[in-house]
């Protein structure tokens, strides 16, 4: 069945699997979902939601079965579906872990790469990038999928996602620390997602994706072009796939959705959507030309773009948005000021005009609008030299959060 703009939304969000004891990572995603499933498979359906593998073992995917009609209601869907797996897991001696990356993982030592179904696509990844990276190996993310029924819908919606993705950071960041220290980002996650790929640059791009509005312009502009690029390091044309685009939005005309990668993953389900019920809500605006036209959103320019998004996530909520054309496109005046009050100024424009927001989401967004985003509020919680004791402690609060489905200091 073919869904127009916003008639379905896909999510997916991802979790480490750690000792319940030590907080290190533990890669039994497969025999995880053997309990289920009773063999060695890559999904298994929960109801709604489903579970799935990625390419780190230690790495589990809950997604929506199929788009979800709408948001209200899904964030409980995941709570009680986590709910199960983390029971399963404490039998294993092992729980769920939020944020965006493992804080003291040492991939060089621990990554175990997925081996059952799909693994000659994991091993060709491995052969030509090197999973061993944080970049591969130490990553967890909250994906939005979005439906279009055609080019007019798709060109739209690209061009309004392109547009606010710069700013997801600002709400989305949880991952400001990497082996033990403050990285001086609050989105490592991020930065070290841009450079996973280098061996093959276009693969990424700018993270920002190009102004393109139709299938033909996306093949011929990003895809082919990637293919291209890919070809001589992969002879079987394993990787020739649309999924191979790794910006920071990706369009999969297999299913007709556009999908948007740069939202770590929250503390709790809840947090995770509300910041897709945000997200959605402005992205709807932009849509139907609400601030400004098309042609305005196409003449953005992608370096500077990307210029925005990485600033963004180096300093989230306080990162300074002064790219006139930008604040022109969100309805805003071009006064310099703060990524968070970005969005304060978007949720007041935004949310009144989206009917049935799901009350669940009202307290994690206000958290979210008033605090800054989880990795503010983990930086504020343990500073930025903490010692390995107070980051495992950190650890279990946040893995105490996903379980009880509350805000980290709310």
């Amino acid at each position: 069945m073919t869904l127009g703009l916003f008639q379905g939304y896909g999510i997916e969000l991802e979790y480490a699997v750690v000792d319940r004891a030590t907080f290190a990572v533990r890669p039994v995603v497969d025999e995880l979902l053997k309990r289920f499933a009773g063999s060695y498979v890559g999904d298994f359906d929960d109801g709604p939601i489903s579970w799935s593998n990625e390419l780190a073992l230690h790495v589990v995917e809950l997604k929506t079965n199929g788009p979800a009609p709408s948001l209200r209601g899904t964030a409980a869907q995941f709570q009680t579906s986590l709910l199960r797996l983390d029971r399963e897991l404490g039998e294993m001696g092992a729980r769920l872990l939020p944020g965006g990356m493992h804080a003291t993982m040492d991939p060089a030592r621990e990554f175990v790469r997925w081996s059952h179904d799909y693994a000659e696509v994991y091993a060709a990844y491995d052969r030509i990038f090197d999973c061993r990276g944080h970049g591969w190996s130490n990553l967890q993310s909250c994906h939005l999928n979005l439906p279009f029924a055609n080019d007019d819908e798709f060109g739209r919606l690209h061009l309004a996602v392109r547009t606010l993705l710069p700013l997801l950071p600002a709400l989305a960041a949880s991952s400001p620390f990497c082996e033990g220290r403050f990285t001086g980002w609050l989105d490592w996650r991020l930065e070290v997602y841009r450079h996973n790929q280098q061996r093959v640059p276009r693969i990424a791009g700018r993270v920002v994706p190009e102004p393109v509005t139709t299938r033909a312009a996306y093949f011929a502009e990003i895809l082919e072009p990637i293919w291209r690029d890919i070809g001589p390091l992969d002879p079987d044309g394993i990787l020739h796939e649309e999924w191979l685009n790794s910006r920071g939005a990706v369009a999969k005309f297999f299913r007709d959705a556009l999908e948007i990668r740069v939202l770590d993953v929250q503390e709790a389900p809840a947090a995770d959507l509300a910041i897709c019920a945000l997200v959605v809500a402005v992205l709807r605006a932009l849509c139907d030309a609400r601030w400004c036209d098309f042609a305005a959103l196409a003449a953005l320019p992608t370096d500077e773009l990307a210029t925005v998004l990485w600033a963004v996530a180096r300093d989230g909520d306080q990162a300074i948005v002064a790219h006139r054309g930008l604040l022109a496109a969100l309805g805003l005046d071009p006064r310099p000021r703060p990524a968070i009050e970005v969005w304060r100024a978007l949720a007041d424009a935004a949310l009144p005009d989206v009917a049935g927001l799901d009350p669940d989401l009202e307290q994690p967004l206000h958290t979210i609008l008033t605090q800054g985003p989880l990795a503010r509020r983990m930086l504020a919680a343990v500073g930025d030299r903490p010692e390995p004791a107070t980051l495992q402690r950190l650890q279990a609060q946040l893995a105490d959060c996903l379980h009880a489905g509350t805000c980290f200091g709310a």
